[in-house]
């Protein structure tokens, strides 16, 4: 009779974790699934933002760098997949955007690199020379290194989009980060992160531009 007993609380003892792992899981997929639908109707409701035919009609230039050492430095040549993701989500939702042929053909990479650094004299320049209304910048943060746990490299990475007018007059910014087993590939971090991201940051620049452009 011991013997039986004794069986019987093991046999509770060992289904318990497994029961209540089962839940753990049921419950964050619950919550996962209702910050999707939150996030989705958040989405939809910044581009239901009502927009002027006129202000959605004037072009934005996009410009993306990486910042090292405080410094934004343009390498068009392994960001184009960024920049092409960003333009045809800009375009999707009916803004007006120049592509990056067109950009590289009228202003030089020095001037691209001044527009990122803030100067507002480049800016005003090269809007000019692009017949740009308005900039998107985008700057990608990183930091890469050995993660001694799972003894793989490991890249962190931060995306932030500044939309701002000929005059540097800041509109909308928003902000995306992630990590990825990247090693030291920025630029594949980043494209994971504005992939899973971009629809939101897009709404979010839409409706700051329509609201505040002019």
């Amino acid at each position: 009779m011991a013997s039986f007993f004794l069986a019987a609380i093991l046999t509770v003892l060992t289904a318990l974790p497994g029961t209540a792992l089962a839940f753990s899981f049921s419950e964050e997929a619950g919550k996962d699934a209702a910050q999707a639908r939150a996030k989705a109707a958040r989405t939809q409701s910044l581009l239901s933002e009502p927009c002027k035919a006129r202000i959605k009609g004037q072009k934005i230039a996009v410009m993306i760098a990486e910042r090292h050492q405080g410094i934004n430095n343009v390498n068009s040549s392994n960001q184009g997949e960024l920049f092409e993701l960003l333009n045809a989500k800009l375009r999707s939702v009916g803004l007006a955007t120049i592509t990056q042929g067109e950009i590289n053909a009228r202003i030089a990479r020095a001037e691209a690199e001044a527009i990122l650094n803030n100067d507002p004299d480049a800016a005003m320049a090269a809007s000019r020379k692009l017949g740009a209304s308005f900039f998107l910048k985008g700057i990608i943060s990183a930091r890469s290194g050995a993660n001694k746990m799972v003894r793989a490299n490991e890249v962190a990475v931060s995306i932030q989009l500044t939309l701002s007018d000929g005059s540097g007059r800041v509109l909308s910014q928003v902000r995306a980060s992630g990590q990825s087993w990247a090693g030291s590939d920025v630029v594949g971090a980043a494209m994971s992160v504005l992939e899973d991201e971009a629809d939101s940051l897009v709404a979010q620049l839409y409706s700051d531009f329509c609201s505040k452009g002019k």
